[in-house]
């Protein structure tokens, strides 16, 4: 399996199993069949709904004997209504709980969006509280502080634009390890990659495959198809290989972790071996020529009316 090292030193496998938008009822299959062929890396948050389940097929596994919990790499993520200092450590023991684990090999904070304690999805003005009233950095201690108490072994974040992340860099005191994003072809953001390169911060790429399966109401009208790109499909013909197969070796290639999701075993399998596939310069040209900047997951979903958050603010550097 390739792997990526981390600004602590730990290693991480550079493919992982997502698990966003995986059915209770199929998740602890496809974690036990992706475990069985050679997945090593699981990628989790407590608002996928489905934590307990992996946790069961996590659970059966190790006590199965078939893996030991080191050669794991389990991440999981902090959710907008636990920003509060003193809520990190609880939501962050909850979900070891759900997972049977003693610690995770990594903790993000999902969104820099913070709801009010208990709201599971803010929707009215007062279910959301604004970063000025909630800062970044003092959830960010309060992960540091978990780091410490060796119930996590590295930290970072996901969906922070480049200047919230320098922001949160230039103020703490463990820089974060990760940055989980969206990348894929239609959204390569260059700038973040060099960034991160610089920072030694890595990237996962989440939606490495355009995330075609995710709910009708987070899909735009006529959104261009990822896996159908012309492109993605003549490199996929050229090397004998799925266009997704494409699609997961472009990632790994440019040393970002991919993290697709399925709970369909033969495309478990057939996500593994990208693992093993690097593109060539001429593949990798091409896919560069294809980038339309275009977001399958904008977060539009949080800014609403009476929200303090915006479009401009998620991604634009403000």
């Amino acid at each position: 399996m390739h792997v990526l090292s981390l600004n602590s030193g730990d290693q991480i496998p550079g493919l992982g199993l997502g698990t966003w938008k995986s059915a209770p009822g199929t998740v602890a299959a496809a974690v036990k069949e992706a475990i069985g062929c050679g997945y090593r890396h699981i990628d989790c948050a407590p608002i996928y709904g489905n934590e307990a389940e992996v946790g069961q097929a996590l659970g059966e596994v190790l006590q199965a004997g078939q893996v030991s919990r080191n050669d794991l790499w389990i991440t999981s993520k902090l959710w907008n209504n636990a920003h509060a200092p003193e809520l990190v450590e609880p939501a962050l023991r909850k979900t070891l709980a759900d997972l049977q684990l003693e610690y995770l090999d990594l903790f993000l904070i999902h969104w820099p969006v913070a709801f009010a304690p208990g709201v599971l999805f803010a929707q009215k003005p007062e279910e959301f509280i604004p970063l000025a009233d909630q800062p970044i950095i003092e959830t960010w201690g309060a992960l540091e502080t978990c780091k410490e108490k060796g119930l996590v072994r590295n930290i970072g974040v996901c969906n922070f634009s480049q200047d919230k992340l320098i922001t949160l860099c230039d103020l703490a005191r463990v820089q974060p390890a990760m940055n989980q994003i969206e990348l894929h072809p239609y959204l390569q953001q260059e700038e973040m990659v060099a960034l991160c390169a610089e920072r030694s911060i890595l990237l996962t790429a989440y939606s490495p495959l355009g995330s075609g399966d995710r709910p009708k109401a987070m899909k735009k009208q006529e959104e261009p198809i990822l896996l159908d790109n012309p492109t993605i499909t003549e490199i996929a013909a050229q090397n004998k290989i799925t266009p997704a197969q494409v699609l997961l070796a472009w990632g790994l290639t440019r040393g970002t972790v991919v993290i697709p999701k399925s709970t369909n075993p033969e495309r478990i399998r057939e996500n593994l071996a990208a693992s093993e596939i690097r593109l060539d310069a001429q593949s990798m040209e091409a896919i560069a020529r294809i980038d339309l900047g275009f977001r399958y997951v904008d977060g539009a979903f949080f800014c609403g009316k009476g929200s303090p958050y915006s479009l401009d603010f998620l991604w634009g550097n403000k």
